[in-house]
């Protein structure tokens, strides 16, 4: 587009001055506005205090005879990557011992870091690769690092800012997928280069071991260590759900016969495990979408295929996740939207699974395991029971830690319902309120939901949830919409490309229900979602602006003829379309919330969050929409983080004001 097509073309220019001077404008508008907001300040003590609290969750990842932990607080702003010896941590008497702390590197090199993860050299584990982020955005520089001395590795490994990843093949070598300059990457801003590095040469000259045409998604590289060697592997995207697996035999790069839709998830006893998305016919075995299925890994590198099922979810079920330790298969299953355990183990004609004994009626979320051990950690939780970590091994279960309570929740009851969609689909959805509600039509009413990317959507316990709304009298709604992964992979591809109006129509099935059982009305109830969600938030404010008083509009896409010319968007045409299309653009303008913005109809003030920062949805998408918001005449509400990336903030502070601005907002509106 033009400028003289499209006025907002300016706001797609992060770092132009006409730009910021507009962000800058808008934040302080919105700033003033929510500081004089009563209880504004003590609101945002309130959720700061949850962040920080000493009592909350220590999430481990268990490498060798340490247990590793990345930690912030009021003390650690911007963290502390940290180690302890595991027979500590599992009995409650350990002292940390710090690696890293970002505070002084932050000040040292004068960034804004954000801590991004470790790749370990095994098998000892001793040198890793750390990624850091300025601000918060997906690019990030990666460089070595020595636990036993606590230092980077002088003259080490080091990689500039960027997008893509790097992992060891030996200590001298690494495997690195990564922009590296304009000609190596994809229309989706990935990588497109695969190249052998070898300590003490340069990385210009570092051997190219495989390409990609730039009209793909992107390539990425892993190695594993098993059986005293490491294996080494390609990932080419040609969409975000369409990939081959690469294995490197020792002279090239072979591809694996799987499907292009299918997910490596791990291997245990010879067996690589595989998640389907759509039907596989093999053998004259056909295994339905949705399965885990185990193929013999040997004959899988030589090209021929033996196959096992491991569990076939039903209609209602889908597999969340899948970990690998020493004696077992464990599965995470989703059963009408609330997690239980199985674990399976091979025979010689088909595996057997067996369902484990494990809390219920709420979420269980694998944490870490190690094919190498028989123990593992998982954690549970739900609306209103605090997080508990859990360690088993064999038949012993051990509690590790319990969550502090963070706001009251002894007089809220939780309930699921169902609501019927246009097409008569049956939509479930979870609604939290105190007892005893009032069944007057007026209750302040949040729903909030994703719709997207196979991505379930869970009972979760959330202290700022709690506290801003819940505790204030708020209903919460969490509404269980095609797109998500919660009913398996039939429920994300009912509401995608064409179909992606089905995801906005389940979301309005939801409200209406809520009407109907006289638990809010359109004065009352607000709806919320970000990245995806927030496309889906845009859309409904749009579409039925009649049901919303409110509408918090998070990291969102919002410009759908253009999301595939910005940042990663080209890597999303899998889920929304391809707008250079005509076809397909005539089904994606009918939702696109740039698109259906109309003078002199009346909308709800809306409330758009984002980041300067963010790299993923570039922050333009959220700036046209609200400056065209403005030159038509509506009313709305602008806040953008200047760092944070794609969720917006990098510290706990940055986060406790963010989540401040958002329920005052919702208050001021819903009440």
């Amino acid at each position: 587009s033009s400028a003289q097509e499209d006025p907002y073309i300016w706001l797609e220019d992060v770092e132009g001055e006409k730009s910021m001077n507009w962000v800058k404008r808008q934040n302080s508008i919105t700033e003033q506005k929510f500081k004089d907001e009563p209880g504004f300040d003590e609101l945002k003590q309130q959720f700061l205090a949850t962040y920080n609290d000493k009592g909350k969750i220590i999430y481990p990842s268990v490498v060798n005879e340490f247990v590793y932990n990345f930690w912030k607080d009021e003390q650690y702003v911007r963290g502390v990557w940290r180690r302890t010896k595991k027979a500590d941590f599992l009995s409650g008497n350990y002292v940390w011992e710090i690696l890293l702390n970002l505070d002084e590197l932050s000040e040292l090199e004068g960034k804004k870091w954000v801590f991004q993860g470790v790749n370990w050299l095994e098998p000892d584990n001793k040198m890793c690769l750390i990624s850091l982020s300025d601000g918060g955005t997906d690019e990030n520089e990666i460089r070595e690092f020595n636990v036993a001395t606590k230092q980077f590795v002088k003259d080490g490994f080091h990689l500039p800012k960027s997008k893509g990843g790097a992992a060891w093949i030996s200590a001298d070598e690494l495997l690195v997928t990564r922009v590296y300059d304009e000609k190596s990457a994809t229309t989706s801003g990935y990588p497109m280069i695969a190249k052998r590095w070898k300590r003490g040469t340069p990385f210009g000259s570092a051997e190219v071991v495989y390409s990609i045409p730039d009209s793909l998604m992107g390539l990425w590289g892993s190695t594993d260590w098993k059986d005293g060697k490491m294996d080494i592997y390609l990932s080419k995207s040609v969409t975000f759900y369409n990939h081959s697996t690469y294995f490197f035999n020792g002279s090239s790069f072979v591809e694996l016969s799987l499907p292009n839709d299918s997910d490596m998830e791990g291997e245990f006893k010879g067996e690589v495990l595989v998640t389907l998305n759509s039907d596989w016919t093999v053998d004259k075995k056909t295994f339905k979408a949705g399965s885990l299925v185990s193929v013999n890994k040997k004959l899988l590198r030589e090209g021929k295929l033996e196959t096992k099922l491991v569990m076939e979810p039903d209609s209602r079920s889908s597999i969340s996740g899948i970990m690998v330790v020493k004696d077992k298969v464990l599965l995470n299953v989703l059963r009408n939207v609330q997690n239980v355990l199985f674990e399976a183990l091979p025979g010689k004609d088909a595996w057997t699974i067996k369902e484990m004994e494990a809390p219920a009626f709420g979420k269980i979320s694998f944490i870490d395991g190690d094919y190498k051990e028989t123990g593992y950690f998982y954690e549970f939780n739900n609306f209103i029971t605090p997080t508990t970590l859990f360690y088993v091994d064999g038949a012993k279960k051990s509690i590790i830690q319990v969550q502090n309570k963070l706001f009251n929740a002894d007089d809220l009851v939780v309930n699921q319902y169902e609501a019927k969609s246009m097409d008569g689909t049956m939509i479930p959805y979870f609604i939290i309120h105190k007892k005893g509600m009032e069944l007057n039509g007026q209750n302040p009413t949040l729903v909030y939901a994703y719709g997207g990317f196979n991505i379930s959507q869970k009972p979760n316990y959330n202290a700022t949830n709690g506290i801003g709304w819940l505790e204030k009298g708020g209903v919460y709604v969490v509404a269980s919409i095609r797109g998500g992964g919660e009913f398996g992979p039939s429920w994300h591809k009912a509401a995608i490309k064409e179909n992606r109006q089905n995801a906005y129509n389940d979301f309005y099935a939801v409200c209406e229900d809520l009407i109907a059982r006289k638990i809010t009305g359109p004065a009352n109830m607000g709806a919320f979602g970000w990245s995806n969600g927030g496309l889906m938030a845009g859309v409904v404010a749009t579409q039925r602006p009649d049901l919303f008083n409110a509408v918090i509009i998070g990291a969102p896409l919002l410009d759908m003829k253009r999301f595939n010319k910005m940042l990663a968007g080209a890597s999303w045409m899998g889920e929304y379309g391809n707008p250079d299309i005509p076809e397909e653009w005539d089904y994606i303008k009918k939702y696109s919330p740039y698109h259906n913005l109309v003078e002199g109809k009346e909308y709800p003030e809306v409330l758009f969050v984002t980041s300067t920062k963010d790299d993923r949805v570039h922050p333009a998408h959220a700036r046209k929409m609200a400056a065209r918001m403005i030159e038509q005449g509506h009313k709305m509400f602008y806040y953008e983080t200047i760092e944070g990336g794609h969720g917006a903030s990098s510290t706990n502070e940055q986060t406790a004001f963010n989540q401040a601005l958002m329920f005052s907002y919702l208050w001021m509106k819903l009440k």
